[in-house]
Formats: structure tokens, sequence, C-alpha cells
């Protein structure tokens, strides 16, 4: 659980990075930055072990999981400009109901019940903080596409799980940055904008959070269920709550409170059932 927090904080600040990076590159640019950066921060642990130590045990799977990723990183990109923001956060947080329904489906990872309750308790949390926000003029089409990215980024994560099993979470974090890059690369070409020092600045600070958030979400995956981490990440909402006041001076109001209590209570109570689990 600790993990999956700790991934959740880190990837609350590598959002609000992210917007920085957005007022002066597009958007696949951006992507392209933050998982390249990722990658060079890791540079010097690769070299001082020795690249033969990175080698993965299924390279087909690491490209498998890059590919499945930049696909929807790339839906959620083309949508973002023409879904609101309160509309975008919304539609994020079904992201983990697809990885709990995928975990029992293809991960064969039993039901239990409690991670469920959890889960629609935290969902209901989200929505106490978003509806009053919900503006329902985003493009249906585009509103759709980024719907449709949110089983896509399941899937990556189910992907993950399974790389787990043989491969270790550095290794994972390293091939993803990798793949991505690579992928990615191609997409930001044609509206390529070189980047300024400041941004430059800030694309080296996202890749040090995102590929040490990558690595904590990935040891939660490898340590636990994937079910079990999946109501945690409704606490992400209070992250982002708290990063978007101190960065951008948001301030939140009485629906923040009101579902952060009810996000917390949940995640507290499933905490606990999980301790006793073990």
């Amino acid at each position: 659980m600790a993990w999956m927090l700790a991934a959740g904080l880190q990837f609350a600040l590598l959002n609000s990075v992210a917007r920085l990076m957005a007022h002066e590159l597009g958007p696949t640019e951006a992507q392209f930055f933050r998982y390249f950066m990722g990658l060079v921060v890791m540079l010097p642990f690769m070299l001082r072990s020795g690249l033969a130590a990175w080698r993965p045990h299924n390279i087909r799977g690491q490209f498998w999981r890059g590919a499945v990723h930049t696909t929807g990183l790339t839906m959620w990109f083309m949508a973002l400009p023409h879904v609101p923001l309160a509309d975008m956060t919304a539609i994020g947080f079904t992201t983990p109901l697809f990885i709990m329904a995928g975990a029992m489906l293809f991960l064969r990872e039993p039901f239990v019940r409690a991670r469920w309750i959890a889960a629609g308790i935290g969902l209901l949390g989200v929505l106490v903080v978003m509806a009053p926000k919900l503006s329902g003029t985003g493009d249906p089409v585009w509103m759709l596409v980024m719907l449709a990215s949110t089983p896509v980024f399941a899937a990556s994560f189910l992907i993950t799980k399974a790389l787990t099993r043989r491969d270790r979470p550095e290794v994972i974090v390293a091939w993803q940055g990798i793949t991505i890059s690579l992928l990615s690369l191609p997409l930001a070409i044609p509206g390529w904008v070189w980047p300024s020092p400041g941004i430059l600045a800030w694309s080296v600070l996202a890749g040090m959070l995102g590929s040490s958030g990558h690595y904590c979400m990935t040891e939660a995956l490898r340590i636990a269920d994937t079910s079990a981490t999946q109501p945690i990440r409704f606490i992400d909402l209070l992250w982002a709550a708290a990063t978007g006041y101190l960065f951008f001076a948001e301030i939140p109001t009485v629906w923040t409170f009101a579902g952060a209590a009810i996000i917390f209570a949940s995640t507290t109570w499933i905490a606990r059932r999980e301790a006793r689990r073990r």
C-alpha cells in the first residue's frame, strides 16, 4: 500500500511539471521528453552495474507493454484539448476499475468483495469532488476517445504485473523508457519545437519523478495482487488537490474536502483489511 501511495504522490508532482512543460512543447513532444529523460536519469545506475544486468527475460513483452502504453498516451493526448479538465479527471479514475476486472479475467486473481467495495466508495468520493464541475460541454467523440484510452492503460498495467514475475521493477521501468521513447519520437517529430533550457530542466525533473513513480508502482504490483493496489489509487485525487494548490494556487472547494474524507475513509478501511489478510 505504501508503494502505491508513494507512486501516486510522485505522479501528482509529475503532472504538475508536465503541465508546465505543455505551455511550450506539443503533447507528443512532451510525452517523448518525459520518458526519454526518465531513461537518461537511470543511465548512471545501468552503467554502474553493467548493461547485461538490465537485459529483460522477456524483451517481446517489454515492447508489447511499451506499444500498449504509447497507444493509450497518444489517445489521451489527442483528446486532451477537446475535453474539459473536470471531465478528463473523472474519466481517468475509471482505469482502476478496468484494472481490477482485467486482473480477475486474465491474471486469475481472486474476487475479493472488500476491494470492490473500497473501489466503489473511492469512485463515489471522486464523483463528489468532480460532479459540481462536470461541464458536459466536451466534444462527445473526443470524450469517447479519452474513455477508450482508459482500458488501454489498464492493459498496460496488467502487462506490467505479468512482467514482474520474471523481471525486476527497475528493469521494467528502464525498458519502459526505452520503448516509449522509441515509439513516441516519430509522433513528436512533425510538430517538433526545440525546448528552452528551462523546459529541459523541467524535463529532467519529470524524468526523475516518472521513473521513481513507476518504480514504486511496479514494486507495489510485484508484491501484491493487482486488485489490492487499485482502491488506493483514488487517493491520488488528494495528491492532485495538494499539488494544484502548491503549484498553481488552485484552492480546493468544500466538495474537494468532502470527497477527500470519503476517499480517505475507504482507503484506510481496505488497508486494514489487507493487513489482516496477511
